[in-house]
């Protein structure tokens, strides 16, 4: 088994945010049958999660601003989300980091779709 079916495996179960049920049951689907498209879409969904993961472990680093006025950090937390997530979207969506291509080529080879 590739590296990165290895890893799709062993993290698929982690998944926890609804919308990323989705990206969840498109990886366990039968991609056999995919045409190119299908498949790079695929691929560009998880690149889009796999950055937007990095991007909240990159947020955790940073200290938290204590504000005098308590704010609504539930809603702040929501909208930071939101940010993260269109971000990575908008990164898989152009060139990326290559993952979605590397993945594609990786299945292409491995699975002879």
């Amino acid at each position: 088994m590739d590296p990165i079916t290895s890893y799709l495996n062993n993290n698929i179960n982690n998944i926890q945010n609804p919308r990323d049920k989705k990206l969840e049951n498109s990886i366990k689907s039968d991609l056999s049958k995919a045409t190119d498209s299908e498949l790079m879409s695929v691929c560009k969904e998880f690149e889009a999660y796999f950055t937007e993961q990095v991007f909240k472990a990159m947020d955790k680093m940073v200290p938290e601003e204590t504000y005098i006025d308590g704010g609504n950090n539930q809603l702040k937390e929501f909208y930071k989300g939101e940010l993260l997530q269109n971000y990575a979207k908008t990164s898989a969506e152009g060139e990326g980091l290559g993952i979605a291509k590397m993945l594609y080529e990786s299945m292409k080879r491995n699975y002879d779709i």
